[in-house]
């Protein structure tokens, strides 16, 4: 909305000077005026202020240009004798009148403060793009996406450009599962070693997400493919204000939201309180084909799942800012999460023999709760040295998570006048996670127009898990020790980096250098396996960036990343779902380390923007999912025949360090604005991959084996999305996304598509909102995917959500429909130097 404003304003300014009388000679001496424009309280740069030069003679001759990401402004004018006004939405106005311009000027350093009275009065009816592009990265403004009302960030994730959320909740960017995700700038329990956390956070507590796909030295270094950083709401409003909100919605969903903000001269005080109690029902099929070693079909199994999950979650987020003085403020937050969930999976089982001639039917139920309590306290300190953008900051933070996970397992087999002994799995999860961090800043040289950087990080992280499986015989539990034992995960991480930037003429380079030294014990208590990993890694990040002007930028970046196993990676315990189809992860997993090559393009013309990457990945040490033949047989007593058993093998899914992999591809994204309150944008990834490796391992039978999994594969996916305006003042928005076909050594994934819109109406004099949201419309976001290994043939499709519904109703106080945002969050990461012109 700024933007808008600005730049029509400026625009009108130049029409009406080139339209105006000519007072002035017809070589007129040319004069610049620069300065800087910031928030008098924060000191924060203010982009898009408007500096408006109106000739004293002749009123009618205006001209004048807006400021940049630095809150910097350059304008040429002709010399003479002129009022000067600096202005900026919800900001008093900056005046110098009569002055004399004779020679070029810099008027240094301006400040604004808040205007109160405008922020009471004020209606602010323009709308800020969805999508912001700029050169380094993507911002999403959440706040503008009426799909995603009721729901929670993965939803939000899910309409990010270049970012894909699959059926099973795993994130990836431009097709890349290792993506790092920070909430405001830093790791949080949130985003830790499990991301399906993020489900309980809701979308309206989020203000926008960054998308960084090749970050600077001043990043983690994890994440080969890039950084989601997910920043919270919080006003900078004076006085009492915020927004609450409630939804409902098919499969039964109740949610309510608040988000509230009190500011006073000397703090902050803000909270993100939110409530979900929701349902999920989901279903999968396995059909698997057993084959002889003469490759003779022996048997057939197909697997029908039903799961039925319901969860109630509780969110809390309050956080006081106080300011110490105008340089200086300091930042205490407290994050809770409670959440408890009951899931249940019926799983069908129809066995036949090699004709197709039913042998057994089976039916496997499984009855899980979970409770799971999160706590993270984070202290932030700022201290500004001047109004140059040096500053220090200091920040640390800890959490610490407790889950329970308590399953029952029923087996009946159809025919059988008894079942199978009830099995149980009891999954005790502890972690605990603290950050210590320190950011110096320093910009210098002439016109500010470099900067200096150097900072330390340190990640100290605890995760156990204490697993027990065994079976329940009238009321007593006998557990079972070749399933059963406790593992222990401990991770230390310190890096410090240094980087400097600097402009010259129409030329921007960014150059950093990272350590991180990375400490892992692994330990399973019960068998006394104990593995260590040590090693120190250098991580270099170099970015250029070349202007051809204001509305054309080239930019062209390298960076080392890194990934590190996480979660159901190195989880070594195996879900029991089934009992043939087994999934578990692998402890003793290596990082995978990757060279990252970035070019980018964007173009900006009136009512268009234009961003275009091509990227080239080289990674090694490259963790996949292998589906192996374990050796195990399950044995059920054949109801037709007593006395005789029908085995059936079981086969798991594991992943190990695999292959070197070769990811290169176009990234483009784009959005039109043909007239006020229409939006359209598009993004569209494409992407070749190419892996070699092979596996070598031991059978059942004591025969080495020896798997190639060198693989091919050029895949794709795109989003679209469009917003109108609709008679009654109705917004209307859509959003398609499909995900092309792919596929490695041993699996064939089939392309899936998926269909969201809503609609949107303002009530109550503006101050509220009601909203009618439908994802996935045509129930096909599903997973479905071949896979062969040398004697199982197998089918699959996997839907994790069905079709849901929600009608949500936001009412906002003191506050108004599209709230300014006036620069980053005080603990959001920051930006780079301005690479962007």
């Amino acid at each position: 909305m700024k933007q808008l404003l600005s730049l029509v304003l400026v625009f009108a300014t130049v029409i009406t000077y080139a339209q105006g009388p000519n007072a002035q000679s017809k070589n007129p001496k040319k004069i610049k005026v620069t300065g800087t424009v910031v928030d008098d309280e924060t000191g924060d740069p203010l982009e898009y202020a408007t500096l408006i030069l109106e000739s004293v003679k002749d009123p009618s001759v205006v001209t004048g240009g807006i400021t940049n990401q630095q809150g910097k402004f350059n304008v040429t004018a002709d010399a003479g004798l002129y009022n000067i006004k600096v202005e900026f939405l919800s900001y008093k106005t900056y005046t110098l009148n009569n002055q004399n311009l004779t020679k070029s000027i810099d008027l240094g350093i301006i400040k604004l403060a808040l205007d109160v009275e405008q922020l009471d009065d004020v209606v602010l009816v323009a709308e800020k793009t969805t999508v912001e592009l700029r050169l380094d990265k993507k911002v999403y403004n959440v706040g503008k996406d009426l799909t995603v009302k009721g729901g929670s960030v993965t939803d939000v994730l899910n309409n990010v450009p270049s970012v894909d959320v699959d059926v099973e909740g795993a994130i990836s960017l431009r097709g890349n599962e290792s993506v790092k995700i920070l909430i405001n700038g830093k790791p949080s329990a949130l985003s830790g070693l499990d991301n399906a956390a993020l489900k309980s956070l809701p979308a309206d507590a989020i203000e926008k997400v960054e998308v960084v796909t090749n970050p600077s030295a001043r990043y983690d270094a994890e994440g080969t493919a890039g950084i989601l950083n997910i920043i919270l709401k919080q006003s900078k409003t004076a006085g009492l204000n915020g927004s609450v909100s409630a939804s409902v919605g098919d499969p039964e969903q109740y949610a309510g939201s608040a988000n509230i903000n009190l500011r006073r001269d000397k703090f902050n005080l803000y909270t993100n309180l939110s409530y979900r109690d929701r349902t999920g029902p989901g279903n999968a099929t396995f059909e698997n084909e057993y084959l002889n070693d003469d490759g003779t079909t022996s048997s057939f199994e197909n697997e029908y799942r039903n799961y039925d999950r319901s969860s109630k979650n509780y969110n809390a987020n309050i956080g006081f800012e106080y300011f110490i003085d105008e340089t200086s403020s300091i930042t205490n937050s407290v994050l809770y999460r409670n959440s408890n969930g009951l899931d249940k999976a019926d799983v069908n089982f129809f066995n036949f023999d090699g004709n197709m001639n039913p042998t057994i039917e089976r039916q496997r139920n499984t009855v899980e709760d979970d409770d799971e309590e999160t706590v993270q306290y984070s202290l932030n300190y700022v201290k500004r040295f001047n109004d140059d953008g040096n500053k220090l900051t200091v920040d640390y933070q800890y959490s610490r998570s407790n889950e329970l996970e308590n399953a029952s397992i029923e087996e009946l087999v159809s025919g059988n006048a008894s079942s199978n002994p009830l099995e149980r799995t009891i999954s005790d999860n502890k972690q605990i996670d603290q950050l210590v961090q320190v950011d110096y800043v320093l910009p210098f040289g002439k016109d500010l127009a470099s900067q200096f950087e150097a900072g330390y990080r340190g990640n100290f992280n605890f995760y156990n898990t204490d697993y027990d499986f065994g079976e329940e015989v009238n009321g007593n539990f006998t557990s079972n020790p070749n399933f059963s034992n406790e593992l222990f995960y401990r991770e230390n991480i310190n890096a410090a980096y240094v980087q400097l930037g600097t402009k010259f003429d129409k030329f921007s380079l960014l150059g950093g250098l990272r350590m991180e030294s990375t400490d892992i014990e692994i330990e399973l208590a019960e068998t006394n396996e104990i593995n260590t990993k040590n090693y120190t890694n250098w991580f270099p990040s170099v970015f250029l960036g070349y202007e051809l002007s204001e509305m054309e930028q080239f930019t062209l970046s390298y960076s080392k990343r890194l990934r590190r196993p996480r979660s159901r990676f190195i989880n070594p315990f195996p879900s029991r779902s089934s009992n043939t189809n087994l999934f578990f992860g692998n402890p003793d997993l290596d990082p995978t380390f990757t060279d990252a090559y970035d070019l980018g393009y964007l173009k900006r013309w009136d009512k268009v923007l234009f961003n275009i990457s091509g990227y080239y990945n080289h990674s090694t040490g490259v963790f996949q999912f292998i589906s192996q033949e374990t050796g195990d047989f399950v044995s059920i007593e054949d109801p037709a025949n007593p006395g005789s058993t029908v085995e059936i093998p079981v086969q798991a899914r594991t992943p190990i360090n695999l292959a070197t992999e070769t990811r290169y591809g176009l990234d483009i994204t784009s959005t039109y604005t043909p007239i006020r309150n229409w939006r359209f944008s598009l993004n569209l990834n494409l992407f070749q991959q190419s892996l070699e490796g092979e596996h070598t391992y031991t059978n059942f039978l004591n025969e080495e084996i020896t798997q190639n999994f060198d693989a091919d594969n050029f895949s794709w996916f795109s989003k679209f999305s469009a917003k109108i305006p609709l008679p009654a003042e109705i917004d209307f928005q859509t959003n398609l996304t499909y995900r092309g076909p792919s596929k490695n050594a041993q699996t064939d994934t089939k392309g899936m598509f998926g269909s969201d819109l809503a609609l949107s109406k303002d009530i109550l004099k503006e101050k509220g909102t009601l909203s009618l949201s439908v994802s996935d419309i045509f129930n096909s976001r599903k997973r479905r995917s071949e896979s062969r290994t040398e004697n199982i043939f197998s089918n699959s499709e996997f839907q994790w959500r069905e079709r849901s519904v929600a009608l949500t109703f936001t009412y906002r106080f003191n506050q108004q429909k599209n709230q300014r945002n006036k620069g980053e969050m005080r603990d959001g990461g920051g930006d780079d130097m301005d690479m962007q012109g």
